[in-house]
């Protein structure tokens, strides 16, 4: 006669082993499943800050003309209604360490006037026709954002140069209010996505 203790003791061990196996894979799973942060030359936007946003578009055109309209900072009103103006701080190409200050409105909020924006804006970090990261201080009368992290990267697809943006922004009257200012920072980077698309598809039908 079988030992039913013996057995029971066996089945009970088997199905341990089996939820563990699939317990390490699902783990392993989700592990793998979770991309590394996105940076640019090992830097990126605030890993902390409450208030952050991040969009995706495919762009069909050469990524030159794509790097370029990105940054020549001082042509971007001519394809970017939002930017009012951009002048470039320093001389030469745009690299590591170049400043560049440029104005954008800022519709009114429950908490803030509307107002015009002025950013000074320091590039920390750049590898040509890949990627690019910027912070700076964003203030105007009422309305102010104590730092604003932004990354830039472009790569290769299948049907044309994938670009990728994210954005954190800190401060305390910005994150007293995060809903607001997180639809307000998903706006812009959206905008810039399509007039970027827009601006650089164009460009490249007229070549």
């Amino acid at each position: 006669m079988p030992n039913t203790r013996a057995t029971a003791l066996s089945l009970t061990l088997t199905l341990t082993l089996a939820a563990t196996a699939a317990l390490g894979v699902s783990a392993a799973h989700t592990a793998q499943a979770t991309p590394p942060p996105t940076t640019c030359r090992g830097q990126g936007v605030d890993p902390t800050a409450p208030i952050r946003y991040s969009s995706d578009v495919v762009i069909d055109a050469p990524l030159t003309t794509i790097w370029k309209l990105q940054t020549d900072v001082e042509r971007w009103p001519t394809w970017q209604p939002p930017v009012l103006t951009a002048d470039r701080l320093d001389n030469g190409p745009l690299r590591k360490g170049s400043h560049f200050h440029w104005t954008t409105p800022a519709p009114a909020t429950p908490s803030t006037p509307a107002t015009t924006l002025g950013i000074t804006s320091t590039v920390r970090q750049l590898q040509n026709h890949h990627c690019i990261l910027w912070t700076g201080p964003a203030i105007g009368e009422g309305l102010r954002i104590d730092e604003g992290i932004h990354l830039w990267t472009f790569k290769k697809a299948r049907n044309g140069i994938h670009v990728h943006t994210e954005e954190t922004w800190t401060g305390d009257q910005v994150e007293s209010d995060i809903p607001t200012a997180t639809k307000a920072l998903a706006g812009g980077l959206e905008t810039w996505l399509r007039d970027l698309k827009t601006a650089a598809e164009k460009g490249a039908t007229q070549r």
